[in-house]
């Protein structure tokens, strides 16, 4: 029979999943107080939060969201990095610190209904934000455009250039 305070939590997990646009999971084991302090100021600064949940509860709660199974990934101390807006800047603060710390292990995660592993996740951190993206996808629309633009200049400006260097010519004489 579960408990209130279990059903709870439960409840919270379930918020925190759906809430969420990415979930990232690690091993915490060996960080210190002072290093999850740090970790935990790193991911806010990246619009993530860090959670501590008993794997059973979070297994339970997966269950009743009826989302992929994940229990590869609840295997050990398993700490929880909820990203509510891109999830790539909490991947980023997330491997950065498991550079630095050495024994933060990145285990997965479940980004956009998928199940992703350690190395996926390691790939996601490696991509740049999505405003740099949505940057760059419209500088690739925009490319045609301007070339199409120029070459419509291209006639006008060579005929300029010509009747310039005619008047260049009659004055010289």
């Amino acid at each position: 029979m579960p408990t209130a305070e279990k059903a709870a939590l439960v409840a919270e997990i379930k918020d925190r999943f759906v809430a969420a646009s990415g979930v990232i999971m690690a091993d915490y084991r060996g960080l210190t107080v002072k290093q999850m302090q740090a970790l935990r100021a790193k991911l806010r600064e990246a619009g993530a939060d860090l959670k501590v949940y008993k794997n059973t509860l979070t297994q339970i709660a997966l269950r009743e969201l009826a989302l992929p199974s994940m229990d590869s990934l609840l295997e050990g101390p398993t700490v929880f990095v909820f990203a509510t807006g891109d999830p790539v800047p909490a991947a980023k603060a997330l491997a950065d610190f498991a550079k630095e710390a050495k024994v933060l292990e990145l285990k997965g995660g479940f980004v956009d209904g998928a199940v992703i592993g350690a190395e996926q996740v390691k790939a996601l951190a490696s991509l740049p934000s999505r405003e740099v993206l949505v940057a760059q996808v419209m500088g690739l629309l925009v490319s045609p455009v301007r070339g199409f633009m120029s070459m419509c200049n291209a006639p006008a400006s060579a005929f300029a250039r010509v009747i310039k260097a005619v008047a260049d010519q009659k004055e010289a004489a």
